[in-house]
């Protein structure tokens, strides 16, 4: 397959609410539509987690943060615009549909987002990342393509073949021209300006 036609079948299978396989610009992750409940809760079950923790999303840029938290503190602002590494930003205040809600694009699935309300969204760098999340028009689930409690892979053949067996679309590894194998930073921050290091 072209690489367009790969990011088309990707984006086929995000929109019908299914999950996908991906490289992104730090380790090869599980993705799938951020606002669609029953597909944040089939990431879940692939790798075995307690629905109680968070999930990193990844958004094209800042207007598309803006529009999943309530608001984008100025220091995010800078801190984004001189990043020039893989970094997770926690937000607080989310905006996301309840529990009972079906699904709506303009709020987050309640289930990727933390008990207290924040949500962690990374910028990709990763250019094909960008294109995938930009074409959705709204933010993807990335989280590491391993069972919870495992290493986390770093490349493509060190992932279990039950992870592979059990999404909707595997992107071809040869589309992973940019990934680190490396966890991003992350970071989080306040709306008067606090910010926590998570991880380095």
């Amino acid at each position: 397959m072209k690489a367009e036609e790969i990011l088309n079948e990707a984006l086929r299978v995000l929109r019908d609410g299914g999950t996908i396989l991906y490289p992104t610009d730090t380790v090869w992750g599980l993705g799938c539509d951020a606002t669609n409940p029953a597909a944040v809760a089939r990431i879940f079950e692939i790798k075995r987690r307690a629905d109680s923790k968070s999930l990193v999303l990844l958004a094209c840029d800042l207007d598309m943060v803006a529009k999943y938290v309530k608001e984008v503190p100025s220091i995010a602002i800078d801190l984004v615009e001189v990043n020039d590494a893989p970094m997770t930003i926690i937000y607080p205040e989310a905006v996301a549909g309840s529990a009972d809600a079906a699904g709506d694009r303009w709020h987050l699935a309640h289930n990727c987002v933390a008990e207290d309300g924040s949500v962690g969204i990374r910028i990709p760098l990763m250019e094909w990342c960008k294109q995938l999340v930009y074409k959705l028009g709204r933010p993807i689930v990335s989280t590491s393509a391993n069972i919870s409690g495992e290493p986390t892979p770093q490349r493509f053949s060190e992932i279990p073949q039950e992870i592979k067996d059990a999404v909707d679309f595997v992107v071809p590894p040869s589309v992973d021209t940019e990934s680190t194998g490396k966890a991003s930073q992350i970071l989080k921050v306040g709306l008067r300006g606090e910010i926590e290091i998570i991880r380095k």
